[in-house]
């Protein structure tokens, strides 16, 4: 690809709620660019990027996917991402690698939990954002009372670049406040043609216009100054002045549709074309030097760079293998050529790379600055990997994975099905880092850790559908979480002697606190008291012990361990020594540093009539949950937002089902895990405890 082409490229991503018309946005998008020649309907299970057979039979979508196609000239890569919390990472890692979003809002609903969610992790990534209202056919639509919302809820700074001409089963058309031009649509929605602005408009659109103009002239010289004096301002104006505004994260501009009805997309296309980056619009990247981590490595998007690129996602393809879905930052990448894994130092080949289209590819020679594919034949790259040319590594930030909440048994129906059991969960937890699995010596469990109910029950039915293996679940159990409170010191000597070579190690360290910065090793030797070779075993003794867990065999987080001294044998010190020093230490003084067991505490958001709202409290509360914050949602209803432990909200939704008489309904998410009270950690210590010696 020429390298003037880089800035016709627009890496897209569809985001939003559950339910709010992603991927019909995305059909439709596909539909008017000439990618499909009929639309797919989530409903039908016809859609192109709800290719999965859970995706089809549930009607949301569960991975995200990709495809790239062309508008007026530009090559747009469009990934589609779930709406649903349990698949939360799947918009991490897409948001990591994207330029710009098109953030798809309900108008019925307005901003809802996973709105914000999304929101606020483009916001860690500094994505630049488009909001596309949807739905505006709907009963009870409402343009305004949504970017009302947007302002309220996420702090959006929303523009109105257009208005609705009529709301609900009246929705015709839109109006353009850049052009001022007014669209109308047939029946089918597949022609749309120009129309005089309507009569009873001209004050809605004359009021909104002069709200743009006076936003935008905030950050641009040129605007203010024609505003201030009353002059007309061009149409090309406009667009440089917001596309200045949006890349820089001053304001997000709203549009609006029905995408059901074909109404608004060929404008929000051209919307994404006018005012979301280009990778040079981005800009470099900047990497850390892998030699040393203090120096910084910047990489242009340009094909005269050396290549750079990230692994962001992994599927295991049951027709071509392993494919690594990769975004080039800089420079090419050839297929046949060889490259630096810079996350593990190991060298790997690429064999093919696809383009793809959802679930069909398409083989090219090169993917360039700016560009998304698959690449096969990758054996050590994991999502979140950086990939170089060799001579040139440096390592990219990561991607961001959030903590499983729910636990689960799993084992095959048939005995002799363990072996592919135990094949099929790796590759999938490949595929799907918030996907944990881990065996259980103590219990013999296999043992499955996920964001959700919903998560698991997927991955026992692609264990049935994609690798034939029959398996069956325990039932759900919170993911709890071990941590410290109190810091301590200690010295430990293991020293075995066993008639042959013996085994000596002694360590001198600390244990304390680490809230909120996970698990972290500090090697403060000097003098080498301790031999170079030996700290690694000693840290690896440690991280195992956390991951084991001390006090009732759940994992411990937010702990630093701090290796102040030691000693060593010339003769009987080993790693094996100094690993299972480390381990027996913290087995010895972890109940001197005031262990405590931690719970998942979820956000909360319930939507419900007025009627019911005192019983719903009331019930949370039961919960040893609480309600922070009441809001208006529409007329007749309220949205109640809190915090609840996961421990009390299974099985929730019969109950809220009961109460309301199935007129509520509520969305959850992991917030954060808090200590869990006293009274009920003594009982779920005893209960993991008489589990293990049971088994």
């Amino acid at each position: 690809m020429p390298s003037k082409s880089i800035d016709r490229i627009r890496n897209l991503g569809i985001v939003a709620h559950i339910d709010a018309g992603k991927t019909t946005t995305t059909e439709r998008i596909l539909f008017f660019t000439g990618i499909t020649h009929r639309m797919g309907e989530v409903h039908d299970g016809k859609a192109v990027m709800d290719f999965m057979k859970q995706e089809q039979e549930r009607g949301i979508t569960i991975t995200s996917a990709a495809i790239s196609t062309q508008w007026r000239d530009h090559q747009i890569n469009i990934i589609d991402t779930p709406g649903h919390i349990d698949f939360t990472l799947e918009v991490e890692r897409s948001l990591r690698v994207l330029d710009g979003i098109v953030m798809v809002f309900c108008s019925v609903g307005g901003v809802e939990p996973q709105s914000e969610t999304v929101w606020h992790q483009a916001d860690r990534y500094k994505v630049p954002r488009i909001a596309f209202i949807n739905k505006m056919d709907r009963q009870g639509a409402d343009f305004f009372n949504t970017i009302q919302m947007m302002d309220d809820m996420l702090g959006a700074n929303p523009v109105a670049f257009q208005v609705p001409i009529g709301a609900e089963d009246m929705f015709r058309g839109i109006v353009d406040l850049v052009t001022l031009e007014a669209w109308d649509y047939d029946d089918a929605s597949l022609t749309m043609r120009t129309i005089p602005i309507p009569e009873d408009m001209q004050e809605i659109v004359s009021n909104h216009r002069d709200k743009l103009l006076e936003t935008l002239a905030d950050f641009d010289p040129v605007i203010m100054e024609k505003y201030l004096e009353g002059r007309p301002v061009l149409a090309d104006e406009i667009r440089q002045a917001a596309r200045r505004a949006i890349l820089n994260l001053c304001i997000t501009p709203v549009f609006c549709g029905s995408s059901f009805k074909n109404k608004g997309v060929r404008l929000l296309l051209n919307a994404v074309i006018d005012y979301l980056p280009s990778p040079i619009d981005r800009g470099a990247i900047v990497g850390h030097d892998v030699r040393d981590p203090d120096q910084f490595i910047t990489r242009k998007p340009s094909l005269n760079q050396p290549f750079c690129g990230m692994a962001f996602k992994i599927i295991n393809d049951p027709y071509v293998g392993q494919q690594n879905f990769v975004r080039v930052y800089s420079g090419e990448l050839q297929a046949g050529s060889y490259i630096i894994n810079a996350s593990t130092g190991k060298k790997e080949r690429v064999g093919r790379i696809l383009r793809i289209h959802a679930n069909e590819r398409m083989d090219v020679d090169v993917l360039g600055a700016g560009d998304i594919g698959a690449v096969i034949g990758l054996k050590g790259a994991r999502t979140g990997h950086t990939l170089c040319d060799e001579g040139q590594e440096l390592l990219l930030e990561t991607i961001h994975y959030p903590e499983t909440v729910v636990d689960v048994s799993i084992e095959p129906d048939n005995r002799k099905d363990w072996d592919r059991l135990s094949v099929a969960l790796g590759k999938m937890a490949l595929e799907d880092p918030s996907l944990r699995v881990h065996f259980d010596d103590e219990t013999s469990e296999t043992i499955i850790s996920g964001m959700g109910e919903l998560h698991l029950e997927i991955v026992v039915d692609r264990l049935r559908t994609e690798h034939k293996v029959e398996a069956r679940m325990g039932a759900p159990s919170v993911a709890y979480r071990e941590t410290i409170s109190r810091e301590y010191r200690h010295t430990e000597r293991f020293k075995k002697q066993t008639g042959g070579k013996g085994q000596f190690a002694q360590i001198e360290f600390r244990i304390e606190p680490n809230t909120g910065e996970g698990v972290a090793f500090v090697d403060l030797v000097k003098g080498g008291n301790i031999p170079r070779e030996y700290i690694p075993a000693v840290e690896e003794g440690f991280r195992d012990s956390m991951a084991r867990g001390l006090v009732a065999g759940f994992p411990m987080i937010d702990v630093k361990f701090v290796l102040i001294d030691g000693a060593a044998h010339s003769v009987d010190s080993s790693e094996m020594a100094f690993r299972t020093c480390a381990e027996q230490a913290l087995r010895t003084v972890i109940h001197k540093a005031a262990p405590r067991l931690l719970e998942p505490i979820m956000k909360i958001e319930i939507n419900t009539p007025d009627e019911f709202m005192g019983d719903i409290i009331g019930d949370i509360n039961r919960r040893r949950g609480k309600i922070e914050h009441m809001r208006r949602h529409r007329k007749g209803s309220q949205k109640l937002t809190g915090t609840v432990p996961l421990r009390e909200m299974f099985g929730y939704a019969n109950t809220l089902r009961n109460i309301s008489s199935g007129r509520a309904n509520y969305s959850m998410e992991y917030l954060r895990y808090d200590p869990l009270p006293e009274s009920i950690a003594t009982d779920v210590i005893e209960t993991a405890r008489e589990k293990k010696k049971f088994h």
